[in-house]
Parts: structure tokens; C-alpha cells; sequence
């Protein structure tokens, strides 16, 4: 039976906030997280994230319940032997450069000279950081600084990538980047956990999502079921539709021999029989459906959480 890369058994952390109030961050979190699934921790700023995450790297102890990697407890400096960890704001010795940094994070790994050299030019490239990789990080940007964050993740070549919010401080260009990073990933078999409150991403990477929300986890899904699920019609763009058809359905338009209409799902069957049948084609089809968003949106709300802001 393979160990699983990341399990957490009533996991939950409290602590003194202002004026001695109990703060509850994070109340019987269960999860268990598989090999070589991409997994989105999504959830409002404030939400539990970090803390989660902080207990996993054994940043922080939970107030009660146990975490643990590869069937190694979180709190055992073992455990993270096998990560590639990003914080949520990443420092680094500013003094040095990324090349410098990266010979400092392979020698923590224990990765030979031959070995830092080569996996250093190989991460500095995909990052597109060559360039800058002999300047002090003191003169980077944020988004540079965080794709030097990612660099260090991938650097010894872990089974398991713990990241949070790897896309923050990136432009367009820079997310997509790391979406495709963490894509390859899945392909190699690796298995990554990271949270985020962007659920675009999530919808484009992730296997399975899990929304957590004032401290409680409040369900987990996977990706594409919910997306199937989340289907409640077509708009369809067609040729040749019957005139004696167009009042069974509301907003249809047409011109130049084209129309454009809105078929409901538990109707698209007989709708696309009667078209090709009586000689009618199709030019577009396009699924309608709540995505992630919507579904994380209604989580929130139900529950009267925080605002996702």
C-alpha cells in the first residue's frame, strides 16, 4: 500500500489574538492527500491556509490532531526531506544571488557540486531567470523573487510540492508559467498540494479541490465532476433549424441562415436529433456551467464566512 504524500487527522490550532481573545484557525481538519494528484486548497484570506500549511512543514505544532509526510510526522525534520516548499512570502539572503541561493538550498539537500550546478541552470532557465541569476536578489521584483521561490522547490527533484499561493505577485505571463510548472509535475507523477483563493487556477491544475472556510473544512470535489455536474445547457450556433422549432426556445436570434439559441441540458439530445435529421448542422456548441468560482462563491455565502477578497 503506497503512503500517502500528505495526511492530516483533526488537526486543529488556537492561539491568543488581540486582547486575549481565542482564535480558533483551524477546528478538526481531516485530509488525505494521494500520489501524483494536484490538489487546490482554496479558501478566503484568513481563512486556515497557512496555518495548515505551516503545521504540515512543522513551522508551527497544532493545538491538537497530527499531520504527516510520507507517513512521517510533520513535527519530525524527516518529514520534509522529500518537499518543495514555497511560503507565502518568500525571503531570501537578499545579499546573494539566486545562483548562490539555489547552491545554499542543494547543499541543505545534500546534492552534490556536479548535481547544484546542473539542476541550478536547469530551474534558473525554466523560471526565466538566467539572465538576472549572478545579480543580489536585493534588486529583483516581487514577481522575480517568487518564480526564485519556485526555482528552490524544484531544485532536488521532490516527490511532493507544498506551495502557497505560488501565483501571488506574477503577471500573466508568470502565471501561466507556473501553472504549466506544476502541470509537468502532475505528468512526472509528482504530487502537489497548493493553496490559493484564485479559483482559476485551481480550475485548470487541480484533480481535486477542498474549500476551507473561518477554520473549517468544508468539502472537498474533483475538478472535472463538479464541472461535469455544474452543466445546465448549450449555446448553440446552427444551420438550417426548422422555423416551426424556434418558439420551443426563449432569446433565439438569426441571420444570414444562422441561428444562435440557448438549449437546456435535459433537452440538447432531442434538439441535435431533430436538427441533423432534418438536414440542419452545427456550427458551435458551447457548454453553459457553474465553474469553481461559483461553487466556491456558494460555499462562502452558505456559510456566512468571510468575504474572498
Amino acid at each position: 500500500m503506497t503512503t500517502a504524500p500528505i495526511s492530516m487527522s483533526q488537526l486543529q490550532k488556537s492561539y491568543r489574538g488581540k486582547r486575549g481573545k481565542k482564535v480558533e484557525a483551524l477546528r478538526d481538519l481531516s485530509l488525505t492527500i494521494v500520489p501524483g494528484e494536484v490538489f487546490g486548497f482554496l479558501g478566503p484570506n484568513g481563512a486556515g491556509k497557512s496555518t495548515t500549511i505551516k503545521i504540515l512543514m512543522g513551522l508551527i505544532r497544532p493545538s491538537a490532531g497530527q499531520a504527516h509526510i510520507f507517513g512521517i510526522s510533520s513535527d519530525d525534520p524527516a518529514a520534509r526531506r522529500n518537499v518543495g516548499f514555497l511560503p507565502e512570502n518568500p525571503a531570501f539572503y537578499d545579499f546573494l544571488s539566486a545562483r548562490e541561493y539555489l547552491s545554499f538550498v542543494g547543499k541543505s539537500f545534500a546534492m552534490s557540486s556536479a548535481a547544484i550546478r546542473t539542476e541550478s541552470e536547469r530551474v534558473l532557465k525554466l523560471l526565466d531567470l538566467t539572465v538576472a541569476a549572478s545579480r543580489p536578489i536585493r534588486g529583483y521584483s516581487k514577481g522575480m523573487v517568487q518564480r526564485l521561490g519556485i526555482a528552490q522547490t524544484l531544485l532536488h527533484d521532490p516527490d511532493l510540492y507544498i506551495l502557497d499561493e505560488p501565483m501571488s505577485g506574477l503577471d500573466p505571463i508568470g502565471r501561466a508559467l507556473v501553472k504549466d510548472i506544476i502541470l509537468d509535475l502532475k505528468r512526472a507523477g509528482k504530487t502537489v498540494f497548493f493553496s490559493t483563493h484564485v479559483t482559476a487556477d485551481a480550475e485548470r491544475v487541480c484533480d481535486r479541490i477542498g474549500v476551507i472556510i473561518d477554520g473549517v473544512f468544508q468539502q472537498e470535489r474533483v475538478v472535472s465532476e463538479l464541472l461535469r455536474e455544474g452543466i445546465d445547457g448549450y449555446f448553440c450556433r446552427v444551420r438550417g433549424l426548422a422555423a416551426e422549432t424556434l418558439h420551443s426556445f426563449e432569446g433565439v436570434t438569426c441571420g444570414d441562415g444562422i441561428c444562435e439559441l440557448f438549449v437546456p441540458r435535459d433537452g440538447y439530445d432531442s434538439f441535435a436529433a431533430e436538427l441533423l435529421k432534418s438536414g440542419g448542422s452545427f456550427d458551435l456548441v458551447e457548454p453553459r456551467r457553474r465553474d469553481v468560482e461559483e461553487y466556491f462563491l456558494d460555499l462562502v455565502r452558505s456559510s456566512g464566512g468571510a468575504s474572498c477578497a
